[in-house]
């Protein structure tokens, strides 16, 4: 743990900045794993977005004031700039009244609390009972919400609302995620009276999700525009919440279309040694009917998961990343849900809950390619999420609260985790052609996912390159970017089962510039390290540089180079 330094003024306003937001969204208290408010929710109705919009207003003005200490504190002054501003003017462009996708929606947050939530003990299932009762009473929040965005013409997209509602009836199922846990309940020995509390709360928070559900087909729907493209505008503010800084829409656009022939071009020369003369379909399917290489079940992925963790800690930590002991401990998890998407949780900020990788397996999927998911446990874990998350919550002597736990930026964190695949690449882990070819999918998949985002959201024109893609027409017509031809695109650059196409795809269509920031963070991240290498010449310690680098918590693009380069 870093040497403490004494708490400045800055370091107050953002410790008084996490306070606020543990009020604002108790959900806080269970991710950051602190006692009190275990079962309760945020206020997501239009008066509980006002109460947010004026204090984060009231904290920018009193950060804006404030003089920074040391260097520190420049840091934490810059990042509160950053993320309250882009609040105050994502509230004020009314993001609040739309705010519906398939992975990152309340629709979800609501349920997948549960997800962190302790069952060790019967206070810990007390906690879950309260929680399940206050699911109604989040959902109406959110309900009116939405409600607000049909009076003001400003809905979600109809593909949205569709998958959405599809989701909540599940959940709202008698077999569905609120009914099973109850069932967890009622098998862990509690009283009787604690499991007719959970069961209680089950059947009402199926209810709720029963009404999001008729809401959303019977209310929204009718209202929702046609069009997955959100606009210029309103891409424009949602990437540079995602990004931390603003970036070249066009320009990236284009850099994207030219990173993806340069992945394309890279896996098929893998390919083609892995099946001689072979296309990349060839490899495919020839490492697909590799039974050495294929896992049959969740269980058989967990275990896997975790022991290609656990041996990517042991050769990493002390050689070429400095791993504290409690960073040490990752657990690899299949998600209670079924609803696609792969994501990791961090510890609590006294190490007591472990970082979690979580795969969220879609239903009818039970074979896993070891070749095709090895790089993601280590974009995931060590050395991505886990380290760079573990770091921040390691240095509490010298970040406060806020910066530690509670700020996150995408194009930093999700490009640090790219960044990490590639750099396991380049220490050899994945040498192995086959687990090369996982790679390389990966990475093409998130520069395809560059030139689908911008060009659906921005309705740009789409590459000649892209002739006889669903949707798109004859090679001599100029054809725009729609939502509808983004799944055939997405098809030719994945090597993936329909269920995860479906759903990554409406992912994107549903959380515009969310997933460009993981490829443009990659980006910056490698021309910071590069930038540092040929500095220091000789010199040169990677673990230096990624110690430095990380130990500054989730902050900005923008911020990062400046602290990195000095």
């Amino acid at each position: 743990m870093t040497t403490e330094r004494q708490p400045s003024d800055l370091d107050a306003l953002a410790d008084e900045w996490a306070e606020t937001l543990l009020d604002l969204d108790p959900e806080w208290h269970v991710e950051l794993g602190r006692p009190g408010r275990e079962g309760d929710y945020g206020d997501l109705s239009p008066d509980g977005h006002a109460a947010r919009r004026e204090a984060t207003a009231a904290m920018l003005a009193r950060v804006d004031a404030a003089e920074p200490a040391d260097a520190v504190d420049q840091v934490t002054k810059l990042e509160l700039q950053r993320v309250l501003g882009i609040a105050v003017e994502q509230h004020d462009a009314g993001f609040w009244r739309h705010d519906l996708n398939v992975i990152a929606s309340p629709a979800q947050n609501v349920r997948d609390i549960f997800d962190l939530m302790p069952t060790a003990s019967a206070a810990d299932w007390a906690h879950v009972a309260t929680r399940l009762g206050n699911v109604r009473a989040a959902v109406d929040g959110y309900v009116e919400s939405l409600r607000a965005g049909i009076e003001a013409g400003d809905t979600p997209a109809i593909r949205q609302v569709v998958e959405v509602a599809d989701q909540v009836e599940r959940q709202a199922e008698p077999d569905g995620f609120f009914a099973a846990l109850a069932l967890r309940g009622g098998d862990a020995g509690l009283p009787a009276s604690l499991v007719a509390d959970l069961e209680g709360g089950a059947e009402s928070a199926r209810a709720a999700y029963s009404v999001l559900a008729r809401f959303l087909r019977d209310d929204l729907a009718p209202h929702a525009r046609e069009r997955d493209a959100v606009g210029r505008d309103v891409y424009a503010l949602a990437s540079r919440g995602f990004v931390g800084a603003e970036i070249d829409l066009d320009e990236t656009y284009e850099w994207g279309v030219e990173e993806l022939a340069r992945m394309v071009a890279e896996q098929e020369a893998i390919a083609r040694q892995i099946v001689p003369g072979g296309t990349v379909a060839d490899a495919v399917a020839h490492l697909d009917a590799d039974p050495s290489r294929m896992l049959q079940g969740t269980d058989a992925l967990q275990a896997w998961m975790q022991e290609t963790s656990d041996e990517a800690i042991d050769h990493l930590a002390g050689v070429h990343f400095d791993v504290p002991e409690p960073m040490r401990r990752l657990e690899c998890m299949i998600a209670p849900t079924q609803l696609g998407g792969i994501y990791y949780t961090p510890p609590s900020e006294d190490f007591a809950r472990a970082g979690r990788m979580w795969w969220s397996v879609p239903e009818g999927v039970t074979e896993f390619g070891t070749w095709r998911e090895r790089t993601t446990v280590y974009h995931e874990g060590v050395p991505g999420h886990h380290l760079q998350c573990g770091y921040a919550v390691w240095n509490r002597g010298e970040l406060n609260a806020w910066r530690r736990s509670m700020n996150w930026n995408s194009g930093h964190g999700e490009g640090w985790a790219l960044y990490a695949e590639r750099l396991m690449a380049d220490l050899g882990f994945l040498d192995d052609p086959a687990d090369r070819l996982g790679m390389l999918d990966g990475q093409r998949m998130r520069a395809a996912r560059v030139v689908l985002d911008i060009g659906v959201h921005l309705e740009k024109p789409m590459p000649a390159a892209l002739a006889g893609v669903p949707g798109r027409g004859r090679r001599d017509e100029q054809s725009t970017w729609t939502g509808d031809a983004a799944f055939g695109f997405m098809a030719q650059h994945v090597n993936m089962n329909a269920p995860f196409v479906r759903f990554e795809v409406n992912r994107y269509l549903g959380w515009a510039g969310q997933a460009p920031s993981y490829k443009v963070g990659q980006r910056l991240w490698e021309q910071l390290r590069d930038d540092a290498r040929a500095a220091a010449g000789d010199a040169w310690d990677p673990r230096d540089f990624h110690r430095q680098a990380l130990a500054v918590g989730s902050v900005s693009l923008g911020t990062l180079r400046d602290v990195v380069l000095g």
